[in-house]
């Protein structure tokens, strides 16, 4: 048995449910610094409270992952891990902002940094099932083009999610000034809708959306000679067996993850900050007054700058691919993005920002997708849920480590200016764009 080819809308309303999760966590991306400091948190503590967001998903999406393999319910294996998380994520985007409300029992950034941790657990309950069905569902030759689908359905989210806080101040009069401590109000709004818009687009996809059976899949994997007998003693510990014996390419785009995470933590947590000071020239303190929540509304539409070039570059990366290898075509996107972020020392003014931007945008997009067109092709059929997860040890690791390190240089070695954080990042990226070479993509004839 074969898996059949997906039509682009069947493709389109498999990956849907992408495009609420991304508009939500990019309203975290781009304002869960601000309102942390609104709380009372300092620059340099602003990446030890997102450690908590890198921390759950290393623990988490591994066993997520696991789980989603051997489970099947009447909605499937993946869908309902995603659909739980949506909910959780929901919540987490209703109650942050709002942690105020809770100051009577604690401190309103303690429940703000606590709710960023739900949020993420969240999404990362939700994102990884979503990588592993595209896997699951798609033939190998519609793999890049169900990656980059699911990158732009991305995009779009990420655009609104960003562009939110501004458009509903300078379109529709929301205000964004408020009193110290308070989050603004076009703040509030913005997280509440994403928190609906990240049901409903989960919902279209696991109504829309039919998984194979495991019968189904047994029959397709014996199709390849694959064996699919599972193991007669299996246990959640299996994970740290399949840790050690994960394939090479595998091992090789660990690297590469490590140092494109790296530098994208630096950047969703410091750039509020460094744009404040460096372009704005607002002081190092600031964090209460309309200039710098001016600021910070430019921020999100620089972070949907980004996601909207991604998501017009996803439409053409499954052609460059097929021209130019997924390899070159993701180190090239590494290298323009890398430069995107180190031009931002040099740029005059804050519109100037968007040329930087739009280098970002064309390295995520290839971050989104290369490395799991790559990795999909190289990992077993029947363990696709507990790889992805674990891949994702080299998506949060680098971000552990960067919460942990991030602010003590930030605040010893760069004096308080978060703009060489940003710097770092763009080098992060360099690094990443000549470890891409060092993969062997056993897959690479089918883009």
């Amino acid at each position: 048995m074969e898996k059949r080819k997906l039509s682009f809308w069947e493709i389109w309303n498999l990956s849907f449910g992408f495009l609420g999760i991304q508009m939500g966590f990019a309203l975290q991306n781009a304002n869960a610094s601000r309102i942390l400091q609104i709380f009372g948190a300092h620059v340099e503590e602003l990446s030890w409270f997102w450690i908590v967001a890198p921390l759950t998903g290393l623990i988490v999406q591994p066993i997520i992952g696991y789980y989603s393999d051997k489970t099947w319910t009447r909605l499937g294996r993946r869908r309902p891990y995603f659909l739980t998380g949506a909910i959780l994520a929901s919540m987490g985007l209703i109650f942050m902002p709002n942690a105020a409300m809770f100051t009577a029992f604690l401190p309103a950034l303690w429940v703000g940094a606590g709710m960023l941790m739900i949020m993420d657990a969240s999404f990362n309950i939700a994102m990884e099932p979503f990588r592993a069905l595209v896997a699951d569902i798609l033939p190998s030759d519609q793999r890049t083009l169900g990656f980059s689908i699911q990158t732009i359905l991305i995009g779009i989210g990420a655009v609104v999610g960003s562009w939110l806080p501004y458009v509903l101040t300078n379109w529709f009069g929301v205000a964004n000034n408020t009193q110290p401590g308070e989050v603004p109000l076009n703040l509030l709004l913005s997280f509440i809708i994403g928190a609906i818009v990240l049901l409903v687009s989960i919902i279209i996809t696991v109504v829309t959306t039919k998984e194979y059976s495991p019968e189904e899949m047994a029959l397709i994997n014996a199709s390849k000679d694959e064996i699919i007998e599972e193991e007669k003693k299996s246990s959640i510990l299996d994970i740290f067996t399949d840790f050690k014996e994960m394939p090479l390419t595998m091992k090789q785009l660990s690297f590469v993850q490590f140092f494109s995470w790296f530098g994208l933590f630096g950047m969703w947590v410091f750039s509020t900050p460094a744009i404040a000071h460096h372009i704005y020239g607002l002081p190092l303190s600031d964090s209460s007054s309309e200039a710098y929540q001016n600021a910070g509304d430019w921020v999100g539409v620089l972070f949907g700058v980004y996601n909207l070039v991604s998501a017009i570059y996803a439409f053409f990366l499954p052609a460059i691919a097929k021209k130019v290898g997924r390899k070159k075509t993701h180190s090239i996107s590494l290298v323009i993005g890398g430069l995107g972020l180190v031009s931002i020392f040099i740029m005059p003014n804050q519109y100037w920002l968007i040329l930087s931007m739009i280098g970002v945008g064309i390295a995520w997009a290839s971050i989104l997708a290369m490395p799991y067109a790559i990795l999909a092709g190289a990992i077993p059929v029947k363990k696709m849920g507990v790889y992805m997860g674990i891949f994702n040890f080299f998506i949060v690791i680098p971000q552990i480590i960067n919460a942990l390190i991030g602010g003590p240089i930030v605040k010893y070695f760069y004096g308080g200016d978060a703009i060489y954080a940003l710097i770092a990042s763009g080098v992060s990226f360099l690094i990443a764009a000549m470890l891409v070479y060092k993969v062997k993509d056993v897959d690479d004839n089918v883009q």
